[in-house]
């Protein structure tokens, strides 16, 4: 029982914190825009999934990761 208490308090401490945020509000809606654009579109047009490029289905896949950190290690 002791333990719940402790979250919700814990909770209530960090929930009444950002409620009474002025500036800290607009610095977290910048973080969460920036974490979006970095692994929503950045992700969607600059990186390909080179596995399945590779390889033709899922069973594939560790076959073709393991020959190329052999290849990889050699060179």
């Amino acid at each position: 029982m002791q333990i719940n208490n402790l979250i919700i308090k814990a909770f209530n401490f960090y929930l009444e914190g950002f409620r009474n945020m002025k500036l800290g509000k607009t610095l977290w809606i910048i973080i969460l825009v920036k974490l979006f654009i970095i692994f929503g579109i950045l992700k969607v047009f600059f990186f390909k999934d080179f596995l399945s490029e590779n390889t033709a289905d899922d069973k594939e896949i560790p076959a073709y990761v393991g020959e190329e950190l052999i290849i990889r290690k050699i060179e």
